[in-house]
C-alpha cells in the first residue's frame, strides 16, 4: 500500500488535502485534512453578543451571509424574538440571492473546468466543452460572471452590500425596501431567469423544476442547447451517476420556510429534525478530545501534539451517524422527486450533487419574484427587542453547501460560549472515535487515483463543493 496526498484544491482557497491510501492503483482509505486553524470561536468569547453580527461574517467572503443569518437567528433564539413579516421575506431574499449566486460559481467556475482536461482529449463532447469552460479563457465564464454580478445588485437594495453585511439582525432586516425598489428587484430577477433560461438551461425554469426522474432529464436534455444538458452529456459519458457515493443520510434544517427540514436515509420516511441530535466528536482533530458532545456544550481548545489527528476539523454527527448536508440533502430531505430518484437508482453521487444544485436555482428563484411581491412597503422590516444578561440560543439555517449552525450562551451580558459548525464541518469531517469516515472520506473509496488516472478524484471532491475557510474555526 502507498499513499499519496492530493491538493491543495485552490478555485476557492488552497486549504484542502486529501491523503489516500492506495492498493492496485485503487483509493482504499482517505483522509481529509483542513490544515489552516482560524479561532473564530475564541475570537467570540467575552465580548457583547451583538459582536457576532459583526465578527462572524469575515468566516467567509463567499458564504459570509449565512454567517449572519446563523448569528442573527442564534441571537433571535436567545432574545426569544420573531421577526416581522417583512424582515422575514428579506431574510429569505438576502439568504436566497448568496446561495444561488454561490451555485452559480461553483458550476461555472469551480466545477466544469475540469472536463476541459487533456486527459478528457477524444471524448465526443471534450472540444465544445473545452471551448467554453476551459479556465480563464472559456466563453462561459465570461457569460455567466455579468449575469451573476448583475444578480448580486439585489443585495443592494436588501443588505446595502456584499459581503459582509450587517443589515441582517435578529427582528429582520435594518434595510426597509420601498415600492420602487421592489419594482427594480423584480427587474433584476427577470434579467437573472432570461441568462439562466437561455444559457444555463435552454428550457423555461419551471420545466426544469418539473422533472421527475433520471430517465425524464436525459430525455429533456438530449439535443438541447444550454449549459446544463451539456453537462449531463459529459457526466453520463463518463458514468459520474455511480460515484462518489457517502453514507446515503441526509441532513437538512430546512430552508426559505419552504424546503422541510428532516433527516432521511434509504427505506424509511423523513424523520423530523431535532437539533439535539447534534453532536461534535473531536478524536482526530488538533483539539482537545472530549468525546461526542452537543455544540453547546462543547470548546475549541487546541492540541496539536495529539496522536492520531490529522486536521483541524471536528466530526459532527447526527445522533451518531454520518450524514450529508448541502443542496441534494435538501432536495432529498424535501421530496423533490427528481433527487429522490437520483438516490434511488445510483445513491448519492457527483451527478446527482450537481443536478441538485441547478434543480435549486430553478424552484428558487421563482419564490424570491413571490417574496419580493409579498413584501408590503411601509410596515416594519425590523422587530426589536431585548437580549437577558443570561441566555442560550441557536441559530440554524442552509448555506448553498448546507446546514449551518451557531450555537450561542451569553453570560453576565457577554459571549461565554460561541461554537460554529458549518456544512464543509459535515461533509469533511475526519473519523469520529468508533472509527467512522466523514462523507467525503466516504466518497473516495474505491476510485482510481494516482499517475494517469482520470480526474475522478477532483470531480468527487468538487462535488461537495469544498470552502474550507468555513470548516474550522
Amino acid at each position: 500500500m502507498r499513499r499519496i496526498v492530493v491538493g491543495p484544491f485552490n478555485r476557492v482557497e488552497g486549504d484542502l488535502e486529501v491523503s489516500l491510501d492506495l492498493e492496485d492503483g485503487l483509493v482504499v482509505a482517505a483522509r481529509v485534512n483542513s490544515p489552516l486553524f482560524r479561532g473564530f470561536e475564541q475570537i467570540l468569547v467575552g465580548r457583547a453578543p451583538q459582536d457576532a453580527l459583526v465578527v462572524v461574517p469575515r468566516i467567509c467572503g463567499i458564504c459570509s451571509v449565512s454567517q449572519s443569518a446563523a448569528a442573527a437567528a442564534a441571537l433571535a433564539d436567545a432574545a426569544s424574538l420573531a421577526p416581522t413579516p417583512n424582515g422575514r421575506l428579506a431574510q429569505h431574499l438576502i439568504q436566497a440571492t448568496e446561495n444561488l449566486a454561490d451555485h452559480l460559481t461553483h458550476f461555472y467556475l469551480f466545477f466544469m473546468p475540469d472536463f476541459a482536461r487533456s486527459a478528457y482529449a477524444g471524448r465526443p463532447w471534450f472540444g465544445a466543452v473545452a471551448e467554453r469552460f476551459a479556465a480563464g479563457r472559456g466563453q462561459a465564464g465570461n457569460e455567466a460572471l455579468p449575469a451573476r454580478t448583475a444578480f448580486l445588485r439585489l443585495m443592494g437594495f436588501l443588505a446595502g452590500k456584499w459581503p459582509h453585511t450587517l443589515a441582517l439582525q435578529p427582528g429582520g432586516s435594518s434595510r426597509a425596501i420601498s415600492a420602487a425598489e421592489r419594482i427594480r428587484m423584480l427587474a433584476i430577477l427577470r434579467q437573472f431567469r432570461t441568462f439562466l433560461e437561455s444559457r444555463l438551461f435552454g428550457d423555461d425554469l419551471t420545466a426544469v423544476a418539473g422533472l421527475e426522474s433520471e430517465v425524464d432529464l436525459l430525455a429533456w436534455a438530449q439535443g438541447r442547447a444550454g449549459d446544463f444538458p451539456a453537462f449531463l452529456a459529459a457526466a453520463h459519458d463518463l458514468g459520474l451517476e455511480r460515484i462518489g457515493k457517502a453514507s446515503e443520510r441526509f441532513l437538512s434544517y430546512g430552508a426559505y420556510d419552504s424546503f422541510a427540514p428532516g433527516f432521511w436515509q434509504p427505506g424509511q420516511a423523513v424523520a423530523r429534525f431535532d437539533p439535539g441530535q447534534v453532536a461534535e466528536d473531536s478524536r482526530h482533530a488538533w483539539l482537545a478530545d472530549s468525546g461526542l458532545l452537543p455544540p453547546a456544550a462543547g470548546r475549541t481548545v487546541v492540541d496539536v501534539d495529539k496522536p492520531d489527528a490529522y486536521t483541524w476539523c471536528k466530526a459532527p454527527r447526527y445522533g451518531g451517524q454520518v450524514a450529508e448536508v448541502g443542496a441534494l440533502a435538501r432536495q432529498v430531505v424535501d421530496g423533490h422527486p427528481l433527487a429522490r430518484d437520483y438516490v434511488a437508482r445510483h445513491g448519492a453521487s457527483v451527478t446527482a450533487r450537481v443536478v441538485a444544485r441547478l434543480l435549486e436555482i430553478a424552484r428558487v428563484l421563482p419564490m424570491m419574484e413571490a417574496w419580493i411581491n409579498a413584501l408590503v412597503p411601509g410596515e416594519s422590516f425590523c422587530a426589536q427587542g431585548t437580549l437577558p444578561e443570561e441566555a442560550q440560543g441557536v441559530g440554524l439555517v442552509e448555506a448553498a453547501r448546507g446546514g449551518l449552525g451557531h450555537w450561542l450562551s451569553v453570560k453576565r451580558g457577554r459571549i461565554e460560549c460561541y461554537q460554529i459548525v458549518a456544512p464543509t464541518t459535515w461533509n469533511f469531517s475526519p473519523r469520529d472515535g468508533d472509527g467512522q469516515p466523514g462523507p467525503l472520506e466516504l466518497a473516495l473509496v474505491g476510485l482510481p487515483a494516482g499517475e494517469g488516472a482520470l480526474p475522478t478524484v477532483q470531480h468527487v471532491v468538487r462535488s461537495f463543493d469544498p470552502c474550507m475557510v468555513c470548516t474550522v474555526h
